[in-house]
């Protein structure tokens, strides 16, 4: 028999030691913190993503890392190194751009060598590393084209190649596919991760889109104006998400908010309509009864008939909207109050044998544990 593989999760080894250490890190730029004490850790051969919104905060924490901006207060180690005042060449940190930033008049080959150049490797290793570069980028046969030959996905892998060849311990990415079209992005997540795994370096990925941090990402750390909204792998974070904010930016869900009027065990009940049966839902961070809260649940848990369903939770509605995706639909329920519940069905029939249209009168059903109430 094949052996398991083994789960990686050292954040869940209190004996793990961490390549990189944040402690009340802040960051300010004249009365604006761009960064609010921020603690965080890291861990070799983590793939880990820094996800938010523009303006957030990810890219100033990135540059704090690369030594590119010195923290305002709080500490930043690497490698059980403090890194006050030591500056970005100085680092055993390397990054790649968004714009790639190839010299147009270099080869593939002089681009990934550049570095090294300027680097204590002897001159008589250089180029067998740059051939584990191009091998490990799968471009030995562009080495000897100039950037302005080859494709978009192509300079982004010369750009990955040219940023490892000098093996650092901890390699930052920011909006590294942002350039791409989304088919590209899709196949090349997948090359960057395979890279990741292959070279056991640890990568630091800037980025805005929720998407690409759920499939590369080890762990996500969700910011939002300077703060670490929650920090947990992609199943938990979008499973389990610790607050409202998080839970509306990563993915789809519907959001109905009321009052907790009550809790038993791990469940907690929404009242949210006068006259509505409550909804119940697992119980989120903080939530107390009698609390403001909102219930929040992703589309594809919300099962949707003509008739009615026997389930716990089942509200009844008519069809305002479908969005036709492709391998599925996502339909737009407005219930009585006006509240609108989305439900997400794989198109596994073809559209003229469906029986679900616009204004169609339906029901909307789900577990107990299909949504979470959580505080606003």
């Amino acid at each position: 028999m094949p052996a398991e593989k083994e789960v990686f999760a050292p954040w869940e080894d209190a004996t793990a030691k961490p390549l990189i250490s944040l402690d009340g890190v802040t960051k300010k730029f004249g009365d604006f913190t761009a960064i609010d004490d921020i603690d965080l850790k890291i861990y070799p051969r983590e793939f880990f993503a820094l996800l938010g919104p523009s303006g957030c905060g990810k890219t100033t924490l990135m540059r704090m890392l690369g030594g590119f901006e010195e923290a305002t207060q709080g500490a930043i180690s690497i490698d059980g190194q403090n890194m006050a005042g030591i500056p970005a060449n100085k680092r055993a940190v390397n990054m790649m751009f968004q714009s790639y930033a190839l010299f147009p008049h270099l080869s593939v080959a002089d681009n990934i060598a550049f570095g090294l150049h300027r680097s204590p490797m002897p001159k008589s290793e250089i180029q067998g590393r740059v051939d584990e570069m191009l091998r490990l980028v799968q471009l030995q046969k562009y080495a000897k084209r100039k950037p302005h030959q080859i494709s978009g996905g192509q300079k982004q892998r010369v750009a990955l190649a040219r940023a490892l060849a000098k093996a650092p311990k901890l390699l930052l990415l920011d909006e590294p596919l942002g350039a791409l079209d989304k088919k590209l992005r899709q196949e090349t997540q997948f090359e960057l991760m395979d890279i990741q795994e292959t070279t056991g370096t640890t990568f630091v990925i800037v980025t805005h889109d929720q998407e690409e941090a759920m499939t590369v990402a080890s762990r996500i750390a969700v910011m939002d104006n300077g703060l670490l909204k929650q920090v947990d792998t992609p199943d938990r974070i979008y499973e389990t998400p610790n607050s409202l904010y998080v839970a509306d930016f990563i993915g789809d869900v519907s959001i109905v908010t009321g009052t907790t009027t009550a809790i038993n065990g791990d469940e907690a009940e929404l009242s949210w309509a006068e006259g509505a049966a409550p909804i119940k839902g697992m119980i989120g961070a903080r939530v107390t009864q009698g609390d403001p809260a909102s219930f929040v649940i992703r589309p594809e848990k919300v099962s949707i008939s003509k008739d009615e369903p026997e389930a716990a939770n089942k509200l009844k509605g008519k069809v305002l909207d479908i969005a036709y995706l492709g391998n599925m639909s996502t339909y737009h329920v407005e219930l009585p109050n006006g509240q609108i519940i989305k439900s997400q069905t794989a198109n596994n029939r073809r559209i003229a044998r469906r029986d679900i249209t616009w204004e169609d009168p339906v029901w909307l059903s789900w577990s107990d544990t299909a949504g979470i109430v959580l505080r606003d």
